[in-house]
């Protein structure tokens, strides 16, 4: 059974890390003074509010630099991110003395900056500023949208994530005719997307367990096993590697380092002994369930399947 913190004693990263199971989005919010001063910071507070009249918000920290270009500025853009900017989020999440100076970008209402390719975009008015403890509420109101379609770049446990269709249940009292239930199964059965999806979830069941009894998040441990294959890497090729925002990824070597886990020279990350003992585990619970899973079947068939993976990636 979890522990359960009250409002007397919340640790702010244990709270940060158990925000983090709820996943959202990832924004890069811009706006423009009327006299030219660009901002814009990676968000992943946005939301909608109300459809009439359209609403939207997100929340900026009070002591952030970008505060007063936002109060300032008549519009602010949302440009939701693609599965594929990555990059962008993690520029824009960085403080620079000119953010814009090699993105590609054009203006919009206000002057706000719309980013190219993203999955959605949406020009707002200043609508509200709403007091939120240690941060600004933002309410826009929504005057112009891009419906791009593509698929987004989400954010759960303190690492970028993407989309996958949940395949869905089969409802426990259905009135579907049996020759329907069985057209659908072999259909299903027929569409190997479907069945990747299905397998890549029994096996995450499974094997999620067995590395997260190690005490390590998940995201931990991709650094652990990431780093004892390159023996060193940079804090930003690490962050690249596995796909994670930079305050996560300041986050997780806090924790590690105080494990001794992590050993940091001048911005290079390597594991310590410790650290690579701890890594010797996490590949044993991943081999061990690899054979568990796949030592059924023969070494042809192996090969037969790492092929087919190799071919549609």
């Amino acid at each position: 059974m979890s522990a359960t913190q009250t409002a007397t004693d919340f640790d702010p990263k244990a709270f940060r890390r158990a925000l983090g199971n709820f996943a959202t989005g990832v924004t890069v919010i811009t706006a423009c003074t009327p006299n030219g001063v660009q901002t814009g910071v990676t968000a992943n507070s946005f939301n909608s509010v109300s459809l009439d009249p359209a609403l939207v918000l997100w929340s900026i920290m009070k002591s952030s630099a970008s505060v007063d270009i936002f109060e300032q500025a008549s519009h602010f853009a949302v440009n939701v991110l693609a599965a594929d900017q990555i990059n962008l989020s993690n520029h824009f999440a960085r403080p620079s003395d000119d953010k814009f100076a090699s993105i590609d970008y054009e203006k919009g209402l206000g002057n706000a900056p719309l980013l190219p390719d993203c999955a959605a975009r949406f020009q707002c008015e200043n609508y509200q500023r709403i007091d939120g403890g240690d941060h600004w509420i933002l309410l826009g109101k929504v005057v112009a949208f891009d419906d791009i379609g593509r698929a987004p770049l989400l954010y759960h446990g303190g690492a970028y994530s993407a989309v996958i269709p949940h395949a869905g249940v089969k409802p426990k009292d259905s009135e579907a005719s049996s020759k329907g239930e069985e057209k659908n199964a072999q259909r299903l059965h027929d569409n190997l997307y479907y069945q990747m999806i299905q397998a890549v979830k029994r096996y995450q069941d499974s094997y999620q367990p067995l590395q997260l009894a190690t005490g390590l998040r998940t995201i931990e441990a991709r650094m652990i096993m990431t780093l004892n294959d390159f023996g060193s890497l940079a804090a930003s090729e690490l962050e690249q590697r596995i796909g994670m925002p930079d305050q996560d990824l300041k986050a997780a070597l806090d924790t590690l380092k105080r494990k001794e886990w992590i050993a940091a020279s001048d911005d290079i990350l390597s594991l310590t002994s410790a650290g690579i003992e701890q890594a010797a585990t996490l590949w044993k619970v991943a081999n061990d369930r690899q054979t568990d899973v796949f030592g059924q079947f023969s070494a042809e068939d192996v090969a037969t399947f790492r092929k087919v993976l190799d071919a549609v990636q």
